[in-house]
This record gives C-alpha cells, structure tokens and sequence, in this order.
C-alpha cells in the first residue's frame, strides 16, 4: 500500500476490487450475490433444507392473522437462519482454502460457525412456538 512512513492515503484502496463505485458496484454486488447463492444452493445440503424450510415458512407468516411486529418476528427468524447459514458456509469455506489438514483452530472456527447456526435456529423454533403455536392450536382444537 505504499511507503509505511507516511501517513495512509485515503484515496488508497483497501483492495483493487474496492474502487468500482455508483451504478455499476450495484450490479456488481448483485452479481455476487446471485452468484453466492447459486453456489450454497449447490453446495451446501443444510442450506438447501433451510431454504425450502423458508419457502413454506413466509408465506404461512403471511396468511397467519398476527400483528404486524410479530409477522416480521416470524420472518426475520426465517431469514437470519439463512443468514447465519451463508455465514457459516464462509468460514468453513476460509477454512478449506487455507488447508485440509486438521488443526485445533480450524476446527473450533467451524465449530462456532455451526453453533452459530444452531442458536439461529433455536431462535426461529421459538418464536415459532410463542407466536405461530398458539394460533395453530386453536386452530387444530376447533377442527377436533
């Protein structure tokens, strides 16, 4: 990035890809995205089962009869689920690139990519519970 003795340019970028600016970064990142998305459909079977688990999801948030903050409770748990999972899906991917070997730090990198993922999911099955359960019970007791 230079000489070390100056003070840095702010004008210097932190990467080549970082200097794309205006229209065209929104169509690059969008083509990023894309592209990652396509790649963790692929790859990764637990995103995939996320997926379809959100494709039944949201739209059951949406024809539930709840207010509005707990219809974007019931999403958002949806969605960070996803989130945490594309996360996750990086650092192992870091991970693999860096080396196959086994190494402590490897492993408890991946390790709390998937804790991170359980605590998302545990989150999504509780708001779940306390939001959509007790509508889905008064529903299932009414047909009973």
């Amino acid at each position: 990035m230079g000489n070390p003795s100056r003070p840095p340019d702010p004008n210097d970028a932190e990467s080549p890809y970082k200097g794309v600016g205006g229209v065209q970064r929104v169509m690059n990142a969008l083509r990023y995205s894309m592209r990652g998305l396509v790649l963790a459909w692929r790859l990764e079977s637990a995103f995939r089962q996320e997926l379809v688990l959100a494709l039944v999801l949201i739209p059951a948030a949406l024809l539930l009869p709840v207010m509005a903050l707990q219809r974007l409770a019931l999403i958002g748990s949806v969605l960070m689920v996803l989130v945490v999972e594309l996360l996750n899906s990086s650092v192992e991917a870091a991970i693999d690139r860096i080396s196959l070997d086994h190494h402590r730090l490897s492993g408890r990198a991946k390790d709390f990519g998937s804790a991170a993922v359980f605590i998302a999911l545990l989150f999504c099955v509780v708001a779940w519970c306390l939001i959509a359960g007790p509508i889905l019970a008064l529903e299932i007791a009414r047909h009973l």
